[in-house]
């Protein structure tokens, strides 16, 4: 067999690439940070944090560059690519994640959060901040949770179906705006043709899966996984045994839970129950 050809010696995580190909951008036409940022517009320290990884930048300042340097959308490409990156995610999720984005089809079960996929801006934000992250930290983790949401996006995306807990649709977040976005991002994605959501309401009952977020991947392979989720731990589950057993119980909630239908009616009728914003 012949030598595998080491084509460049750059990183291979879509996120490190971007930061390396910015600044050898930057570096062969001799410009220092304070140059780029005469020529192009924004401010010289917000390509420093994007050279070194700390922040992804936004599309209008990326497509600003490929357009100075001319290098067609090859930035923005690599910006997409690193928005989707696995690796900015904690260890323990990693391998969910490669498997989520191959996935055939998915299944959730929302106990306490709205899934992940289908979480506003804002509720992403609360949500991270609450569970201490901060500064770049968390504007890492925002960009790449909302970077998740494309999975659901597009004409070739794979179906999707959440039985959400009406504890997670009663809780709410201290913003209130932020929260009416989110019901209203909910209403929005549930007539989407791939998108099926269900409301479980209180009076179903304890069942088998009351306090454990859990999510079924249909792969390339066709085998199915799972990932339970609770406040003190995660676990990818690919034991054929045990993702049956999570199955039987994910049938039996979805047995008890409002048609899709029904479910966003009730998601417009706790939008009808918010209070309306004060116009002074």
């Amino acid at each position: 067999m012949p030598q595998r050809l080491v084509v460049t010696e750059m990183s291979h995580e879509p996120r490190k690439r971007f930061a390396e190909e910015l600044r050898r951008l930057r570096t062969e036409r001799g410009l220092a940070l304070r140059d780029l940022s005469r020529e192009v517009g924004w401010d010289a320290s917000q390509f420093g944090k994007m050279e070194s990884g700390s922040t992804l930048g936004g599309p209008e300042v990326v497509q600003a560059l490929d357009q100075y340097y001319g290098t067609g959308l090859f930035l923005l490409t690599l910006w997409e690519l690193a928005l989707g990156d696995p690796t900015q995610f904690k260890e323990q999720y990693r391998r969910y994640f490669l498997l989520e984005a191959e996935a055939l089809s998915l299944w959730h079960y929302a106990a306490s959060a709205p899934p992940g996929l289908l979480q506003a801006d804002g509720y992403v934000r609360e949500a991270l901040a609450a569970g201490g992250a901060k500064g770049e930290e968390l504007e890492q983790q925002v960009e790449a949770r909302m970077g998740r949401r494309k999975l659901l996006e597009g004409d070739d995306a794979p179906p999707f179906r959440a039985i959400i807990s009406e504890a997670v649709l009663r809780m709410g977040l201290r913003d209130k705006q932020a929260w009416r976005a989110q019901l209203e991002f909910l209403a929005e994605v549930a007539e989407r043709p791939n998108v099926t959501i269900h409301v479980l309401p209180f009076a179903s009952g304890v069942h088998g899966l009351s306090n454990t977020n859990t999510m079924f991947l249909k792969l390339l392979d066709g085998r199915t996984v799972a990932y339970a989720e609770n406040d003190v731990r995660g676990e990818l589950i690919e034991e054929t045994e045990r993702v049956e057993q999570l199955q039987r119980a994910y049938d039996a909630v979805r047995d008890q839970a409002l048609s899709p239908a029904e479910s966003r009616m009730f998601v417009l009728r706790m939008l009808e129950e918010l209070p309306c914003e004060s116009s002074t």
